[in-house]
């Protein structure tokens, strides 16, 4: 039996970020982490009440307050690819951190674990979830898992993501759509290629409306969403010499969160159908956007809190989530979300740091 790692909670935020980060998580392989930090609070926490669901761990104050507040992050990373283990230039105040995880998203989840065992009576009830299973498909989810099977453990006012924002608070996020577009055709010898129907070649106006298309930027509650259409995928043939009879082309639209999936679903079949109504459309997969929540009062405060200019989050995350309970949420984290999953990820500590001062203040009634 592997001996369950021992994370350096004293050393401060940043060795302990780069600690949970050499210890390798790759979705379905995170059971080694979520050990470690179950570890740390049974020691540490007594003033919370951990739970274990697979791999995801619950911790939750009980102090009778008036709010009540989730703050979350997954602990899974995309594969590991030469990047471990972490790699720290320059120093522990100005330097970065390099490795798999240290944006996407272990500084936030260090961060969470510091100020878990740190604030034994902050100013609102406070769960604490650190889940697996958000790099793969929306089915292994467990925040999802969480909010099917038990969701009276995420039952809060108001809900903070640890996902890489910079620092900043970025509001909501887009919804995400995702289509195969299939076109048919007739078999033929490509040396009779005048005998069939050519399924590629019928793919070309779809593709021609797809790099002519401008995305939209829409305004929702204040800030503005930048949407986007793209071919992410396309497949047909037969054999060098064979004329094709079927082909599909993978189109990912990323819609603002003023829409509903039905909604962003019937655009695209509104608009492809104006230009290829020959072709079939099929919903491979969906998962709705969220509206960036901060005209809540609980959003409002932490804003204050925390400092900065909210922005939009253009990606999808878990916010959308706890959208969906009803819970307004924010996405705030250490790292730029442009480098998550790159070959070289990395964090300025500075960030890590700013997130445990903000998230410190805001939990301390500041």
């Amino acid at each position: 039996m592997t001996e369950t790692p021992i994370l350096p909670l004293d050393e401060g935020v940043v060795a302990l970020t780069a600690a949970m980060v050499d210890i390798a998580s790759v979705s379905g392989d995170e059971r080694m982490l979520a050990d470690a930090i179950e570890r740390v609070l049974s020691i540490h926490a007594p003033h919370l009440t951990v739970l274990r669901d697979g791999d995801a761990i619950v911790a939750r104050t009980a102090l009778g307050r008036a709010q009540r507040v989730v703050i979350a992050g997954h602990i899974d990373t995309v594969p590991v690819n030469a990047n471990l283990p972490s790699r720290l230039e320059g120093d522990a105040v100005t330097g970065t951190l390099h490795g798999r995880g240290t944006v996407d998203m272990k500084g936030g989840c260090a961060v969470m674990l510091a100020l878990a065992v740190a604030l034994d009576a902050p100013a609102y009830d406070v769960t604490w979830v650190w889940y697996d299973h958000e790099e793969v498909e929306a089915s292994l989810n467990g925040l999802g898992r969480l909010a099917r099977t038990r969701p009276e453990l995420l039952a809060a006012d108001f809900a903070i993501l640890g996902e890489p924002s910079n620092a900043g608070v970025e509001g909501g996020c887009n919804g995400t759509l995702r289509v195969e577009l299939a076109a048919t055709g007739r078999r033929a010898h490509s040396a009779r290629a005048w005998m069939g129907v050519n399924a590629i070649h019928a793919l070309a106006p779809a593709l021609d409306l797809l790099a002519r298309f401008e995305p939209a930027t829409i305004e929702v509650d204040g800030l503005a969403y930048r949407e986007g259409l793209n071919a992410v995928g396309v497949r047909g043939g037969v054999a060098g010499n064979v004329i094709p009879d079927d082909a599909v082309l993978t189109v990912n639209y990323r819609f603002a969160p003023d829409k509903s999936v039905a909604q962003a679903e019937q655009y695209l079949r509104d608009l492809f159908g104006g230009v290829a109504p020959e072709m079939t459309l099929t919903v491979t997969d969906a998962s709705g956007g969220a509206r960036p929540g901060l005209d809540a009062p609980l959003a409002q405060h932490f804003v204050a809190a925390v400092g900065g200019t909210p922005a939009p989050k253009y990606g999808w995350t878990d916010v959308a989530r706890f959208a969906e309970l009803g819970i307004p949420a924010v996405n705030y984290g250490p790292g730029d979300p442009s480098l998550a999953h790159t070959d070289d990820e990395r964090v300025p500590v500075e960030q890590i740091i700013a997130c445990e001062r903000g998230l410190r203040a805001w939990l301390s009634g500041a």
